[in-house]
């Protein structure tokens, strides 16, 4: 065999001469990629070809402009590269259009260890001439480089010889090639040329874009939808690949075969014809291959001059994704592994009845308290361990923060990836830990809501170069915020939250920075922006729990508000709650505010929702932690709203460290006997401290240890008692609706209307008359009155008249008395012998009465 040279040339022209047939040979050691340029790594590919010469009569120059659209005619099981040969085989059709009305029509057959490709040319109207003119074509084949074929050796071929069709018909030509199908996948590209006598280099025929006609070969087309990764419609045998990508001129599809090596083992160049509808690019192989990765590089201009300029990006849809030698992440190609689910069902608690724990997966248990094995702490099944201190808080429901893949250099609110959990979370398989842990929490009557973060993405390696004018807003200081509202990120955000859904059981979603969902695709502010009305209106999430959480994780500060269009799905994280509750506790605000706090915020939320849409929290993992709100008031924490109840940080002092202890059980206590949904930070229950640095990444992990403390003990338990109280009186505190007028009445502290716009009125009382027609048990029938006393001196409290059919108050709760005395399951008869009960409030406590029968 003679040896190929790169002055030949790098395209091919097939000398069809009475059924003589010819062998041609890729090199194995290298390709062409550009001029005077080879690439190592190529594959051998053996290319017969079957030559016929024929008289084709006389035709005229008839132009072939093509519009080109393809049509997969009929799919089977196929043989491919390292599998086993079938008898069945796969025949593609691709069909090509020209502006004169002729038409190109390529079929490309799979015969067992053989791709035959049939080339058909009909409708050819004759131009008169009398100069006989014969129909030739000129081929190349391309994987990685649409601009530069692979190299052929030649055996016995003259470089100047083209290729006669054979007339097959009275209107048809046709030509036959055959290659060996161990060499695919790669694409056949070519162009027609009419040669006659007069005009033997004759006159080339292209598609109207002046571009060659490219067909795939040992793959297909393809399908548009679903993007991402996905099985095709023929039974599964196939990988069908979907990518978007509006404004890129160039896609390349690189595979990946093993975890070891950093560079692709096979890279095809997508046809923008054939593997492109609309601005989706597709393409699908077969199953069999061995490839186990993969990820692509886009082009944004035609007119790249290095192969290698373009990095290679990560499939926003993929569903698994691993990392590689270099910092990147690429696609799990994977069968779907199953996993059993047994029987778990969710709790499906209803909204009003939630008790919020959030935590952070890592930070949970990777304290070497937790006592966890190393390969458990710090993971999704380090939770699963630990169910047992979240039911010994009544935690019904835990609210994880964001789980989805992130930056480990900005952390969990700065994601790359929407579709796979977090890797360093689980243990061999961050997918199936997540589902055993939402297993366990399920069989333990704990429902599990996520933290998401689809406003932004970090700063590298998320959507980044696929399409940066379409995924992220415009201009300097935007490169990193998603424009939520244009079709194709809505599209994505619908999808990742359904997965989760349907793939992980999860039971709801609080959505992070949710003010920017309101954004337009312009900035424009909108009332009714397309991607909450649709997650609101979504089956796959109508059972799903959806709160929106304006804090922006790039400022410090307290979240702004904002009236969140809700269709009375939508509930909220109430940050006038957390600012007026902390204004009332540290001695400031009006006693209004705290009114409206603890019936349910009735002016943000009478719109047709109802008190259990609040979210009611104290503190967050952002900002100053329980105990540093009553330790830490330094003026660089003014938006905090603390007070340090006289000395700044650490003291011995008795008086301080009493006052704080009471503000943290006043704290407490609000929180959970306010209406709607309490939900507790992660290390409240025991004292964990930033020693006042507001900054989420001064939070230290979950100690375990401090739970046996003095502190720990009676705040645990204090919490558990609160949440049993709610559950008792779940026709006062666990309300869907509001509280009726007539059933509620304020005091002052001697039984006169309070001064609601007195700034200087630190006490207000509440009590709450039973509504028998809603409930019929003797307990839920008793009255309740609750004192809030947040001055610094005591107050002498007249209780209200017994009513009809009672004859005592019980205390249950006195924040300002020692533990374990200050709060009561079975609770304290306060005793008097006259019909007037007065009850001393010390300064900055909160109490808490029921009435009971005489005989109780």
């Amino acid at each position: 065999m003679a040896a190929w040279s790169p002055s030949a040339g790098i395209r091919s022209s097939c000398l069809i001469n009475n059924g003589i047939t010819e062998t041609w040979r890729f090199p194995s050691a290298s390709f062409l990629t550009g001029k005077n340029k080879t690439k190592r790594g190529s594959e051998t590919l053996i290319v017969t070809r079957k030559h016929i010469y024929r008289d084709l009569g006389s035709y005229g120059l008839s132009k072939i402009c093509a519009s080109k659209t393809s049509v997969e005619l009929k799919e089977e099981h196929v043989s491919t590269r390292g599998s086993k040969v079938h008898d069945l085989k796969k025949v593609s059709c691709y069909l090509f259009r020209t502006k004169s009305g002729a038409l190109v029509k390529v079929q490309v057959e799979k015969k067992i260890e053989r791709y035959s490709i049939m080339v058909y040319v009909s409708s050819l109207e004759p131009s008169g001439d009398d100069n006989k003119s014969s129909l030739v074509m000129v081929w190349g084949v391309f994987r990685s480089d649409s601009s530069c074929f692979l190299p052929l050796d030649f055996e016995n071929s003259d470089q100047d010889s083209q290729t006669p069709f054979v007339k097959s018909s009275l209107s048809e030509l046709m030509l036959e090639l055959e290659f060996d199908g161990k060499e695919s996948p790669f694409y056949l590209s070519f162009r027609l040329k009419l040669v006659s006598a007069n005009d033997p280099n004759g006159l080339e025929m292209l598609t109207h874009r002046d571009t060659n006609f490219c067909v795939p070969v040992g793959f297909t087309a393809g399908h548009p939808l679903p993007l991402g990764l996905s099985s095709g419609p023929d039974g599964g045998d196939s990988w069908n690949f979907a990518f978007f990508s509006r404004n890129s001129k160039s896609l390349v599809l690189c595979l990946y075969d093993d975890s070891t090596t950093d560079r692709p083992a096979l890279e095809l160049d997508l046809d923008p014809y054939v593997n492109r509808t609309g601005d989706v690019w597709h393409a699908s192989f077969d199953k069999t291959w061995g490839f186990v990765r993969y990820g692509y590089r886009c082009k944004e201009s035609t007119n790249s001059e290095d192969d290698e300029a373009e990095s290679i990006v990560l499939d926003p849809y993929a569903r698994v994704i691993e990392n590689t030698i270099s910092p990147k992440f690429l696609g799990s190609i994977y069968k779907n592994s199953s996993f059993d689910w047994g029987r778990e069902v969710s709790p499906n608690i209803p909204l009003e009845k939630l008790i919020v724990y959030r935590l952070n997966i890592k930070g949970f248990t990777q304290h070497k308290s937790s006592k966890l094995p190393t390969n458990v702490a710090g993971t999704f099944s380090g939770v699963a361990e630990k169910v047992n201190h979240l039911k010994a808080l009544g935690t019904n429901a835990v609210l994880l923060e964001p789980i989805f893949s992130f930056s480990e250099q900005q952390g969990p609110y700065f994601p790359f990836h929407f579709f796979s959990p977090m890797d360093m979370y689980g243990q061999e398989s961050a997918v199936n830990s997540l589902k055993e842990m939402v297993k366990r929490l399920h069989s333990e009557g704990i429902e599990v809501l996520l933290e998401v973060v689809f406003t932004h993405t970090a700063e590298s390696g998320a959507l980044q170069g696929i399409d940066d004018s379409s995924y992220y807003y415009t201009g300097k200081d935007s490169k990193t915020y998603l424009n939520c509202n244009y079709p194709v990120v809505q599209q994505l955000i619908l999808e990742s939250l359904r997965y989760w859904v349907t793939e992980f059981h999860v039971d709801g979603f609080c959505f992070i920075n949710a003010s920017s969902l309101l954004r337009g695709v312009h900035g424009e502010q909108l009332s009714r922006p397309p991607l909450v009305e649709a997650i609101s209106f979504d089956p796959l999430l109508a059972g799903t729990k959806l709160i929106a959480d304006c804090w922006n994780p790039r400022d410090i500060k307290m979240p702004k508000e904002v009236k969140f269009p809700h269709w009375k799905r939508w509930a909220e994280f109430n940050t006038r709650y957390c600012r007026d509750v902390r204004n009332f506790v540290s001695g400031r605000g009006l006693l209004s505010d705290l009114a409206t706090r603890v019936c349910g915020s009735g002016d943000m939320f009478t719109d047709g929702r109802g008190p259990a849409f609040s979210f009611n929290y104290i503190s967050r993992n952002l900002g100053l932690s329980l105990v540093d709100l009553v330790s830490f008031s330094g003026p660089e924490l003014v938006s905090e709203l603390s007070w340090n109840c006289g000395e700044e940080g650490e003291t011995n002092k008795s008086a301080v460290l009493q006052t704080r202890l009471k503000q943290i059980r006043n704290l407490l206590f609000i929180q959970y006997i306010s209406l709607g949904i309490p939900v507790l930070n992660m290390g409240d229950e025991c004292g964990v401290s930033t020693k006042g640095s507001p900054l989420l990444e001064s939070r230290k992990p979950f100690d375990w240890n401090m739970l046996a403390s003095g502190f720990g003990a009676q705040i645990t338990q204090f919490i558990l008692f609160l949440t049993s109280v709610r559950a008792k009186r779940s026709n006062v505190f666990q309300r869907s609706k509001f509280l009726k007028p007539e059933s509620i009445v304020w005091y002052a502290n001697d039984q006169t209307t309070p001064d609601w716009e007195d700034t200087a009125s630190r006490f207000l009382a509440l009590g709450i008359k039973t509504d028998s027609g809603e409930e019929t048990t003797e307990l839920k029938n008793n009255d309740l009155f609750i004192g809030f006393n947040a001055s610094d001196r005591p107050e002498q409290v007249i209780l209200p008249s017994l009513p009809e059919g009672r004859s005592k108050w019980r205390r249950l709760v006195d924040t300002a008395l020692p533990f374990p005395g200050f709060f009561s399951v079975e609770g304290e008869t306060v005793v008097t012998e006259d019909e007037l009960v007065v009850y001393e409030m010390k300064p900055y406590s909160c109490t808490l009465f029921e009435t009971i029968n005489s005989t109780a």
